[in-house]
């Protein structure tokens, strides 16, 4: 996010993140008066301490700045991010919708019958209303068709509701002037009653001169439409508010009228800028997004989809309880991927480490070996009480944050597969509706029912047919028998060669079929007329032109399947995101995927619940597949208008995000609590001995406490090796804020016990120098876990024994409760072991 947000202006609005500063300012101030008891009390003892204590004093005087902002930032953006994929999706659904709009008003103005009639040449006005009719009632998103003459005057109109006798609006003209189509959207006389219009409109041509005789309006159901879009992709709380403007940031349509109303002129925020706006008294962020065009078209001029979120709910959505659906080895898995996935994460969790190492480091200090020192104790008793407090503070900032970052991340990819089944809905819709619509051709009808078709003409008709609409491979038309008599030449189909020949049953199927709104579609697979790649086959009957109940033929489009598809679930991912995309079938056969690794056909691996959703369902989980961490979005389809919901057409495809977290880490932690022993554990004369433990893997290892120098990050770390089959890891050499004098060499603890237990990236981990007179040498574990005191009756030895090699495990230790057994490292054999090894220099 960029660097010039104004904190001030969310924290009131963000709880969770002012408690975490209030929090941190009060641990501050404590840590403050321990730093100050031990210069005053025993400033020689605790020399070694101090530099700690002071760099983890300077720490909170940092996190009180920071971490607090970066909390605020991860969750300002995640929102911000939420919105305007929402704006994203508002504009993207309009325009792909006009984008077919502007293709039919091409198509429809050069009607030979529509022509002839406005030409005063042949016609009733009947008989043209209901062919408009007809095609109406394919084309459902218009709510009225007029034909008008060159003067303005309506010739035919569909809408009884609003009569119009003519009409002097300047698109008349406009439209007469030029031989494209003309986009109109205000308000205008050819649509009384209606504040606003949205009309594409095409002069007409005399079918034998070509001169223009009139022109063709089709007038889009704008207000429908766009309840449609906010109905499916406004959030269930109705917190945001989603809206479409225009050039001039005057709100056209809104998803709730009642709060901002079609008229308003609203602040826009194209830029994303993390910042506040104010509309009418009330704080928003606002996200905007402009039309990036479709196959060619801009949209409407200056279009832009908006979302809005009043600043006092924008941080107030209900939890998903991610983290505690989770099994905490996946939670733990995650964690280890917190600095690439979330930063400000990862700041709260070294922040965290860096606390729990300084009271490690204390403890350790006044472990037995270390004579005099025992007054230290009240001091480090302080400290670790407050290091305690700190890292519940840190610990629920982790929760927090970590429950933010992935339901930011489920809801993104949620929205996206809710996105790509809507879209795929809608652009299918339409393919439904051609092959209805062109099967009514005049010609073709006349041709097909002709004892010796003229296969040049109705090649020229589908030519143009498909030169309009580009999302078709080819078109062909068959006779009554089933064999191909003419194909579009418009995109070279290759496959549909002479004597072509539809199978059988498809060809049952479309003889079936009973009216003129009936259409089929053949399996995603590939077929006669497809080719050898896997597509969807739209298919119509062309009936007799003075028999409706003889079918002479059929029609059959060939979708661009692969093509398509796949622009589709590319056009919703962010460029160059790691985000992968799919459509698939209830069986979860690949139809279409961005991953290149998953060809169509390839098998799916998806969670039960995913297949059995019912339409219009979505879930969203994190989960492990293919060895890594996902977060998965699957989204059924629900149908678009008529289409897939009362046509009678059932063909569910399922649409798949995922958007990786990292790879799976098998031996990560399940959890990484500290031993802390009940008051009446030990009693008061029985001899302790402290113990420094740590995590290696999913295991608690202890080392004698008198022989620990140190622990330091394993950022430290200096000259590394790797594949180095002893286990060295690299070398710490001298440096500030350590209290070794010389290099050492560190070893990974778990490859010296035989196992691979080590599985995070070294730069993750502690170093804990143990030491043997005045060798020192540096372990490489997961993670500090404590350094308690246990008595002599709760170390046992260890019945497990390693038959290769001398046992470096020689005893356990049984806390008290219900914490795990804690396995003892003998110091000596594990300086022997290390003696072992090849000699490297010092």
């Amino acid at each position: 996010m960029p660097h010039h947000l104004h904190a001030d202006s969310f924290l009131p609005y963000m709880r969770d993140v002012a408690r975490c500063e209030q929090s941190l300012r009060e641990l501050g101030l404590m840590w403050r008066m321990v730093e100050s008891s031990a210069k005053l009390n025993c400033p020689l003892e605790a020399q070694s301490i101090l530099p700690i204590m002071s760099a983890t004093q300077a720490g909170f005087n940092r996190l009180e700045r920071e971490l607090v902002r970066s909390l605020i930032e991860e969750k300002a953006g995640n929102v911000l991010t939420a919105i305007g994929t929402k704006a994203r999706f508002v504009i993207d659904i309009v325009v792909r919708n006009l984008y077919e709009r502007t293709a039919d008003v091409g198509f429809l103005a050069t009607d030979r019958e529509l022509c002839a009639f406005v030409a005063g040449l042949e016609g009733e006005p009947d008989m043209i209303r209901q062919r408009l009719h007809d095609y109406r009632n394919k084309y459902t998103v218009y709510n009225e068709i007029m034909l008008l003459d060159t003067q303005g005057n309506v010739l035919v109109q569909l809408d009884p509701d609003a009569p119009v006798e003519g009409s002097t609006d300047p698109l008349i003209q406009a439209t007469l002037d030029t031989g494209q189509y003309v986009e109109t959207f205000r308000a205008t006389d050819l649509r009384p009653g209606y504040s606003q219009a949205l009309i594409y409109s095409r002069r007409m041509h005399h079918p034998d001169t070509g001169a223009v005789v009139g022109l063709l309006c089709l007038c889009f159901d704008f207000e429908r439409e766009m309840a449609s879009i906010f109905r499916s992709h406004r959030d269930r709380e109705g917190r945001i508010n989603m809206l479409l403007l225009d050039e001039d940031r005057r709100v056209i349509a809104s998803a709730d009228e009642r709060w901002i109303a079609v008229g308003t002129t609203v602040p826009a925020n194209p830029q994303g800028l993390p910042q506040v706006f104010i509309h009418e008294g009330r704080e928003y962020l606002v996200q905007t997004c402009q039309a990036e065009g479709y196959q060619g078209y801009p949209g409407p001029r200056g279009w832009q989809g908006q979302v809005m979120v009043p600043l006092s709910m924008a941080f107030s959505a209900p939890p998903r309880q991610t983290l505690a659906s989770l099994n905490p080895t996946t939670a733990a898995g995650l964690l280890t991927h917190a600095r690439r996935f979330s930063p400000p994460l990862y700041e709260v969790m070294t922040a965290t480490e860096t606390i729990q190492r300084v009271v490690w480091n204390g403890q350790v200090i006044t472990s037995e070996r270390r004579e005099g020192q025992q007054q230290l104790k009240a001091i480090l008793d302080q400290i670790s009480e407050t290091g305690t407090r700190s890292n519940e503070v840190f610990s629920q900032s982790i929760s927090d944050l970590y429950e933010t970052v992935l339901q930011s991340r489920l809801d993104d990819a949620e929205s996206t597969a809710q996105l790509l089944v809507d879209l795929l809905d809608r652009n299918l819709y339409e393919r439904a509706n051609d092959c209805r619509w062109w099967a009514l051709t005049p010609e073709i009808r006349a041709a097909l029912a002709s004892p010796v078709p003229d296969v040049d003409a109705i090649t020229r008709i589908l030519d143009v047919i498909n030169g309009l609409y580009t999302v078709y491979s080819t078109i062909c038309v068959y006779d009554a028998q089933g064999q191909v008599i003419a194909a579009s030449r418009h995109a070279l189909p290759r496959f549909v060669a002479a004597n072509t020949q539809v199978d059988g049953a498809t060809l049952r199927r479309v003889k079936a079929l009973d009216n003129d709104q009936a259409y089929t579609v053949s399996e995603f697979a590939p077929s006669a007329l497809g080719g050898d790649a896997p597509t969807y086959v739209y298919h119509a009957a062309i009936r007799h032109p003075d028999d409706g109940t003889q079918v002479v033929g059929g029609i059959g489009i060939v979708f661009e399947t692969e093509r398509e598809l796949l622009a589709m679930l590319q056009g919703c991912l962010a460029p160059d995101a790691p985000t992968t995309a799919h459509f698939v079938d209830r069986q979860g056969r690949v139809l279409s995927a961005t991953d290149a690794a998953l060809p169509t056909g390839t098998a799916l691996n998806l969670p039960g619940e995913a297949l059995a959703l019912g339409s219009g369902e979505s879930l969203a989980r994190v989960l492990e597949h293919e060895g890594q961490y996902v977060v998965m979005a699957i989204a059924a389809n629900a149908g678009y208008r008529e289409f897939k919901t009362s046509d009678g057409y059932v063909e569910d495809v399922l649409a798949v995000v995922c958007i990786p977290l990292g790879e799976v880490q098998s031996q990560a932690m399940a959890t990484r609590s500290t031993y802390q022993p009940s008051p009446s554990s030990h009693p008061g004369d029985e001899p302790l001995r402290m113990v420094a433990t740590v995590w290696c893997g999913p295991h608690i290892l202890g080392l004698p406490a008198a022989n620990v120098a140190e622990a330091v990050p394993a950022q430290k770390l200096s000259s590394r090796s790797t594949g180095d089959a002893q286990g060295r890891v690299g070398l710490l050499v001298p440096q500030a804020g350590l209290t070794i004098e010389r290099s050492v060499w560190v070893y990974d603890l778990g490859r010296l016990l035989g196992a691979e237990l080590r599985t995070a990236d070294d730069t993750d981990g502690e170093i804990v120098v143990i030491q043997r007179g005045q060798r020192q040498v540096g372990l490489l574990v997961d993670a500090l876990h404590a350094v308690p005191e246990f008595a002599d009756t709760q170390i046992v030895p260890s019945p497990v024994l390693m038959a290769d090699r001398p046992a470096l495990v020689t005893h356990l230790i049984k806390p008290e409760g219900d914490h795990p057994l804690i396995q003892l490292i003998d110091n000596e054999r594990l300086f022997d072991c290390l003696d072992r090894l090849p000699a490297l220099p010092e």
